[in-house]
């Protein structure tokens, strides 16, 4: 079985990533994209799926980890009874291959570490043609099934069981270097890799860009760790932003609530892109907008609200059934569904994301400003249409308050493109949309009796999407509707103080089972409470939700707050992004709200 999910740490080269355990074992990581199928996938079954595996001999070792500086260069010590050494493991950054570096270092005695690399391609469908391709001196494996291969050297390994096997001892001041590297099966097999200049690099990389972050005050650490998470998410190439880095680890254990999040949804990127224009990142806004550009051109009839890293539009969803899952956890889920939903507060996130460009002195381009004009009139075309919400339901459409406050953002933002900016375009209709979307949700987007919001037009449940209101500017944080929805949230969402998302017992998403509180609620709550005066029970909440993170500060989606454990895929982006948020709210920096002037 795979080890808790908060006990994984992420390594990153901006194209892809690996997920290693406590345990030293990498069992996830596709190449050479985030989207790839996996070359080892013992995360979603067990070790016959693929994974490699690096660890003392000795079985009562113990372990401490930390990232070296700011960056993702990870360095896991190991203490045993004959001695002490560290293992750094790095996915090295801006060499264009697709290499694992493990680095075993001695310390102190002499440790003796076991090897275990069981390669499966094809998300473990496709068993490699395994063979020797070194010399004595210089041993190397090369395994190669339909269109990947791999090369992995530094120490030898023998076949065992469907596996090769082999030990690696260091004495204090000594190092062995273990390396994969990925290529296409119908190249040759590449050249060494330089591991002491892509460590050098790599660490030079990751410092030079968190010192390009613009933050001061509380929660510093976090905010730093978070906006690095967002980066390593980010692929280089095309700009597409992943929501995870992975799929399929489950929202319900042992449940059927397990999604594919390597792709590139238009809301999480938007958020994404706010958080980073909000801290100094104006080169990276700009990569996002020409991968916006790219992936929704065409007719606006066509946009999606997901794509593949470099705007792909075939996302189908399909079940690997041969892969057990997650603890259980089926079935694992390829591809996603949600792309061919309609959700209506996705042209919003764009708008309100791509003003926030627009204020932090990103130019419109010669094709910007028209795909936004013809977003707006798709907005138009379909205003009075139900949808599956933020949430992604996969029960009937229907008219989430959330989706329609979006509705209302998006005609705010194209009239005060005009307005404001200069740009060429009929704000006044927009502002008539605008107008009378506010009024439809002031009617029925609130319940009269109770004096709050709602999550859908006819129900009294309220939703944590509803935290967003504010945020966007429908309305301000301290408006009597506003703690009215909070209250009820705090009656009927929180669950030993942190936020579902809404209640799974109304049957809302079509789905069986139930989820566990959703962590990027959670820092919306803070926001909430920081914006409407409440600032110590936003830093309690704060402190408390930041505790959550695992011991090199990441977050997964959702946390179970029975068993204590991280539970849905990891890293989220969207949880690191909201952490960002509530710090700057609790400094009095609002974000998107700043932005905000009420119709």
């Amino acid at each position: 079985m795979a080890s808790p999910i908060e006990d994984y740490a992420i390594l990153s080269d901006c194209h892809t990533a690996a997920l290693v355990s406590r345990e030293g074992s990498i069992d996830w990581l596709c190449l050479p994209r985030y989207d790839s199928p996996s070359t080892f996938g013992a995360l979603l079954g067990d070790d016959s799926h693929g994974r490699w595996m690096l660890r003392p001999t000795d079985p009562d070792a113990e372990t401490t980890r930390h990232y070296d500086g700011d960056g993702f260069i990870l360095v896991t010590r190991w203490q045993t009874s004959s001695g002490i050494a560290e293992v750094i493991d790095v996915m090295p950054h801006g060499d264009r291959r697709a290499d694992v570096l493990r680095r075993v270092r001695g310390i102190e005695g002499t440790v003796e570490f076991e090897q275990e690399l069981r390669v499966r391609f094809d998300y473990a469908r496709a068993m490699p043609w395994m063979r020797q391709a070194g010399t004595d001196d210089a041993p190397a494996l090369v395994a190669t099934a339909g269109p990947d291969a791999l090369v992995v050297r530094g120490a030898r390994l023998t076949a065992s069981d469907h596996a090769h096997r082999g030990t690696v001892t260091v004495a204090a001041g000594e190092q062995v270097d273990l390396t994969l590297t990925w290529f296409s099966s119908h190249k040759d097999v590449p050249a060494p890799i330089d591991v002491d200049a892509a460590l050098a690099s790599t660490v030079a990389w990751w410092s030079k860009w968190a010192e390009g972050i613009e933050h001061a005050g509380p929660h510093h650490r976090e905010v730093v760790r978070s906006l690095l998470v967002l980066r390593a998410l980010t692929h280089e190439d095309t700009g597409g932003i992943v929501a995870a880095a992975t799929t399929s680890l489950p929202e319900d254990f042992g449940g059927v609530r397990n999604w594919d999040y390597r792709y590139v949804w238009l809301r999480d990127a938007s958020l994404t892109l706010e958080a980073l224009l909000d801290h100094g990142f104006v080169e990276e806004a700009q990569s996002w907008r020409r991968w916006l550009l790219r992936a929704i051109a065409g007719s606006p009839e066509d946009l999606q609200i997901m794509y593949g890293l470099s705007g792909e539009r075939d996302l189908t969803e399909r079940t690997l059934d041969h892969l057990p899952g997650y603890d259980g956890a089926a079935p694992v889920r390829i591809g996603n569904g949600a792309v061919d939903q309609y959700q209506a507060d996705v042209i919003g996130e764009v708008m309100v994301a791509l003003e926030a460009a627009r204020m932090a002195g990103v130019d419109e381009t010669e094709f910007s400003w028209p795909l936004q004009r013809a977003l707006l009139d798709f907005v138009e075309r379909n205003v009075d249409r139900a949808d599956n919400g933020i949430w992604e339901i996969r029960g009937e459409p229907r008219y989430f308050t959330h989706s329609r406050v979006m509705i209302w953002a998006a005609f705010d933002r194209g009239a005060r493109a005009v307005r404001e900016f200069g740009l060429d375009g009929d704000a006044e209709r927009w502002e008539a949309l605008r107008d009378r979307v506010r009024a439809e949700i002031d009617d029925r987007g609130v319940d009269h009796e109770g004096g709050h919001f709602v999550q859908t037009y006819g129900s009294t449940d309220v939703d944590a999407a509803l935290l967003l209101l504010p945020q966007v500017g429908f309305c301000e944080a301290d408006d009597p509707r506003m703690l009215a929805t909070v209250a009820e949230m705090e009656r009927t969402l929180l669950h030993d103080g942190l936020l579902h998302r809404y209640r799974t017992q109304t049957g809302v998403d079509g789905l069986p089972g139930d989820e566990h509180p959703f962590l990027a609620c959670s820092f919306w709550l803070v926001e909430q409470y920081a914006a409407s005066g409440r600032l110590h029970d936003a830093r309690l909440l704060m402190d408390k939700v930041c505790g959550l993170s695992n011991d090199l500060g990441l977050l997964s989606e959702e946390y179970d707050v029975t068993l204590r454990r991280h539970a849905g895929n990891t890293p989220q982006a969207l949880s690191h992004l909201a952490l960002v948020r509530a710090a700057d709210a609790l400094v009095g920096h609002s974000g998107r709200a700043a932005h905000k002037k009420n119709a």
